[in-house]
């Protein structure tokens, strides 16, 4: 049973026209970088490093100030030329953990495969920061021991997660769903306690999703929604539409404008719904847009997702007293917990 058949065609406007691989005028694409004060472009798909020949193109023909970043498999950094691999200052790397759980979600030898090239990078004394983006699903909910794993012996230092939990009808269970999120906020609470324990050793690791809410408590600050989606972030589609999200790829509900736009004269999208009530919502922000508008689980699902991030929160927020002491015997520093905002990690998992 597809998603249609659930009825988002009832909830939603589709248009599949866009074609397969890109057709932006990168001429077009440069006048619209322009017109933003401080422009980043994210290489996305699908898998980007298929386009290779259409990243160089982007790359030697938009404004000198636009930063760079990408989200990749990983698979072919080796084909993109260094000269161009060292202008994407941020790249994003899937890896779900270890090699049996990466194999195990997409594919033998991927983990070999990418691990082959993050020494490439390194060879090629690549500079930008590698964030390993990792997917958690149902039948894995072990965050604590894939972390610690890619960390540990990928030596990654910069890490996501994503649970991929609330996207489509057909996959909720009541009872799996109910045991997965009990074990994972079980490892989550052992992850918080490592990421302590490195810290009171010196080592600072950009576990994403910690990083960003203790910023904001330290901070006092406030959040929309944590991935900038149709707020402060938006995708290109093949054809050159602006839209809130590249989940949202073919949603007409959810464009935001097209490469003749100005910045301000993009669409913006507001979570809405339940999240306009949450108490944790600043802190938060909503999750997702497509999650809370699509709305493909019961209630009762929707609930355990919310409580998976209010104690994610409460986990991170009860050691900020640990956090404060550190940073005034410098052991760390209250700029560690800065972070560049809306460039991919959606923080809130």
């Amino acid at each position: 049973m597809n998603e249609f058949e659930n009825g988002l065609d009832q909830k939603f406007k589709f248009d599949f026209s866009a074609p397969c691989k890109s057709e932006i005028d990168v001429k077009k694409l440069a006048e619209f970088l322009e017109r933003d004060e401080a422009p980043v472009l994210i290489f996305y798909g699908g898998e980007p490093l298929l386009e290779i020949d259409k990243i160089v193109e982007i790359i030697e023909n938009v404004p000198a100030k636009v930063k760079f970043r990408m989200q990749t498999n990983g698979k072919l950094l080796y084909k993109l030329p260094v000269k161009y691999l060292n202008k994407i200052e941020k790249i994003l790397i899937s890896l779900d953990g270890n090699k049996e759980r990466t194999d195990h979600n997409r594919g033998d030898g991927t983990y070999t495969s990418v691990m082959e090239n993050i020494k490439f990078l390194d060879d090629n004394n690549y500079s930008g920061e590698l964030i390993a983006r990792m997917t958690i699903d149902q039948k894995f909910p072990d965050v604590y021991e894939q972390v610690k794993n890619l960390v540990e012996y990928a030596s990654f230092k910069s890490i996501h997660w994503q649970v991929d939990a609330g996207f489509y009808r057909f996959d909720f269970d009541e009872n799996k769903i109910k045991k997965f999120f009990q074990e994972y906020n079980a490892s989550i609470s052992k992850l918080v306690d490592y990421w302590i324990r490195e810290m009171k050793q010196g080592v600072f690791l950009r576990l994403y999703p910690f990083v960003a809410i203790a910023h904001s408590i330290l901070n006092d600050e406030k959040t929309l929604l944590r991935c900038g989606a149709g707020h402060s972030g938006y995708a290109i589609t093949t054809d050159g539409k602006v839209i809130a999200c590249p989940i949202m790829n073919g949603i007409k509900n959810f464009e935001a404008g097209n490469l003749d736009s100005k910045p301000e004269e993009l669409k913006k999208f507001s979570v809405g719904g339940r999240c306009e009530t949450c108490l944790v919502r600043d802190l938060c922000g909503g999750r997702c847009l497509y999650w809370r508008n699509a709305e493909l689980w019961p209630k009762e699902g929707d609930d355990m997702i919310c409580e998976s991030v209010k104690h994610l929160i409460n986990e991170v927020g009860n050691r900020i007293p640990e956090i404060n002491s550190m940073i005034e015997k410098k052991i760390i520093s209250k700029s560690d917990f800065d972070y560049e905002k809306y460039f991919g990690p959606e923080i809130i998992p």
